[in-house]
């Protein structure tokens, strides 16, 4: 995959201007408020498995959040990831004014309104929480396994750094969500069936992974290594 690319650093990667760069961390942001929005609360369950019904589709911020890694870096990354967190600070700050605004004499949509954006202060906070510190889990294991994989086997990257990034979105999640509310049982049940879903949502997703990473890096012409990259959350952006 790599043969005719450009190894540069993460360093060199954060400073270049990529030509599709833009519409991936959109695709990223759009997918993390949908999964967030529709489906976190609502509990499913099909062919005896009970689970949350986002994980439908939040997964796919996941595949997102390892192509930006794979493709352009821990640092470009990082940036999406604090995109993503800011977004749904707005979505929360939204949906609570929104949902407190007096209704309208004689509209009768509130209780409806309110089931489907009233999400509780603690789901909310679970929510954002786990986003933030399973993303970025999730981007260090892979950034960190490109490195000690010499670029080989892309699968056990994406699919490593998913077994940690969404084990510790799970064990957030869920337990800061729903403790008190489900039972301890209903709680354990759910955050350990969805965090094996996720991890076999991104084990069988792993062609289409291989797909677009290929598509991506053969169009931008470079295959970034975060060699020397400073991994803090915190660390200050580098200009693009």
């Amino acid at each position: 995959m790599t043969g005719t690319l450009q190894q540069i650093d993460g360093t060199a990667g954060a400073r270049r201007h990529f030509r599709y760069f833009d519409y991936v961390t959109a695709a990223f942001v759009a997918i993390l408020l949908l999964s967030n929005l529709i489906g976190a609360a609502k509990l499913a369950t099909v062919w005896g498995f009970t689970f949350g019904a986002g994980i439908l589709f939040f997964p796919l911020s996941y595949v997102i959040g390892d192509v930006l890694t794979e493709v352009y870096g821990y640092a470009n990354a990082r940036r999406c990831v604090w995109m993503g967190f800011a977004a749904l600070l707005f979505m929360a700050f939204m949906s609570y004014v929104v949902v407190a605004m007096p209704a309208a004499e004689g509209w009768d949509g509130q209780a409806a309104y309110e089931s489907v954006f009233g999400s509780t202060w603690r789901i909310v906070a679970a929510s954002i929480l786990a986003f933030w510190a399973g993303e970025f889990v999730n981007s260090f294991v892979l950034a960190k396994m490109k490195i000690w994989t010499k670029g080989k086997h892309l699968w056990s990257r994406t699919i490593g750094s998913t077994v940690f990034g969404q084990g510790v979105d799970s064990l957030i999640f869920y337990p800061v969500a729903f403790l008190g509310i489900w039972s301890t049982d209903q709680v354990l049940t759910v955050m350990v069936t969805n965090w094996m879903l996720k991890v076999a949502w991104e084990a069988t997703l792993t062609p289409v992974t291989y797909a677009v990473v290929g598509w991506f890096k053969a169009r931008e012409g470079v295959d970034v290594y975060d060699t020397g990259t400073d991994f803090s959350p915190f660390a200050k952006a580098e200009a693009v």
